[in-house]
């Protein structure tokens, strides 16, 4: 085996009160990026320029970062951070708001890139040329806090960049149960399952190693004992504090080991349709996880640990506990129309096969095979590989 790294941020803080940790901080100036209205309502934002200035901190915010973060979006935050000149930005909220972050901090230490520059793995210039970076999610989900992952959408193109940069692993990751807590029943689902998601693609990603394997199956264990519970009462801060751990475990697996097939297809048809995330994970991962084992034997011995008959049925239960659907034809959240869908399946697929995280897929799939899990789990299709 060639050499390998292992990457996760330098310090992380996490339990019930996590979020002072701000307040400790030595710097002059930190650049606050969040998303929409939650972080403001629910007054964390506040709570956060509030410990910032017991620190002696400056701050202002960066708002607006929509669902699916656009170059626009990117440039827009870079300049103001330009203009402000932090020594710190500080990333609160979803997965979209620390993506956006990430590569606005790229874009405000090097300007003069164009986003073109930065999309292949390791075009990346260096960073923490001017500032450092702290992630505070308010979802356990994205593990964003962890990885050296960012995901932009080039809104003219309708393509989702999955962004890859070892630089971009956080210095500072604060999980704070209280956060995620105010997330709403079907956001808890969907980000639930993204972080199922994670842990499981980077059980069979061919870049697995004995340094992430233990991290993606403690955290498939603590989403399955701990997921239905958030789900079902927001509130419990045991079942969050889980939850969130076990979102920030995934992320230490998948930012070393990468991912899969089902992150391929989802950005993929994601950014064709608008379709969340964490959603288009959950619809795709039984079926990818079948077409993988005839490529793979993790998924059997993750069975076998957690003494589960078979992991893409428990999926499937899970999934229909928290009302996700079985497949995108039955999916309400946008509007999948199937002449639509036929239509950009030539293109999606080859979209998705060029994806990076299909490098890193059990087997060698074709485009063939993506188009063909792509049918499947639109119209519920059985799967396997295409001829």
């Amino acid at each position: 085996m060639s050499m390998m790294s292992f990457s996760i941020p330098r310090n992380i803080y996490y339990g019930e009160g996590a979020l002072t940790q701000l307040a400790q901080l030595k710097g002059k100036k930190a650049a606050i990026v969040t998303g929409g209205s939650s972080m403001k309502r629910f007054g964390f934002l506040d709570q956060a320029a509030e410990l910032l200035q017991q620190a002696g901190i400056e701050s202002i915010v960066i708002d607006g970062v929509e669902p699916n973060p656009s170059v626009e979006t990117v440039f827009r935050g870079a300049k103001a951070m330009q203009e402000f000149g932090p020594d710190w930005i500080v990333a609160i909220g979803g997965g979209s708001a620390l993506d956006a972050a990430k590569v606005m901090w790229c874009f405000y230490e090097h300007p003069e890139l164009k986003f073109e520059e930065i999309i292949e793995v390791g075009s990346m210039p260096p960073l923490r040329n001017k500032a450092k970076f702290i992630a505070i999610p308010s979802t356990s989900g994205t593990a964003s806090e962890i990885t050296a992952f960012s995901v932009i959408t080039d809104v003219e193109n309708h393509i989702k960049y999955p962004i890859v940069a070892a630089d971009m692993v956080p210095d500072i990751a604060i999980l704070d149960p209280a956060i995620p807590a105010k997330m709403p029943a079907h956001i808890t689902a969907h980000t639930g399952m993204d972080v199922m998601c994670h842990a499981i693609e980077a059980l069979a990603s061919t870049a697995a190693t004995s340094f992430t394997d233990p991290y993606a199956t403690e955290a498939i264990k603590l989403v399955l004992n701990n997921l239905p519970q958030a789900y079902a009462q927001g509130d419990d801060l045991a079942a969050r504090t889980e939850m969130h751990n076990a979102s920030a475990l995934a992320g230490m697996a998948f930012t070393n080991a990468s991912l899969g097939l089902v992150h391929s297809l989802a950005h993929k048809i994601g950014g064709e349709f608008g379709v969340t995330h964490g959603l288009a994970n959950a619809i795709l991962m039984p079926y990818i996880i079948d077409f993988n084992r005839q490529f793979s034997d993790k998924y059997q011995k993750l069975e076998d640990a957690l003494g589960i008959k078979d992991i893409a049925q428990a999926i499937r239960e899970l999934n229909a506990k928290m009302g996700i659907p079985a497949t995108f034809q039955q999916c309400d959240e946008v509007a999948f129309c199937p002449n639509k869908f036929e239509e950009v399946l030539e293109r999606m697929s080859a979209n998705a096969f060029a994806d990076p995280c299909t490098l890193t897929n059990p087997g060698q799939p074709t485009v063939a095979d993506v188009k063909a899990i792509y049918q499947a789990s639109f119209y519920g299709q059985s799967i396997c590989a295409a001829a």
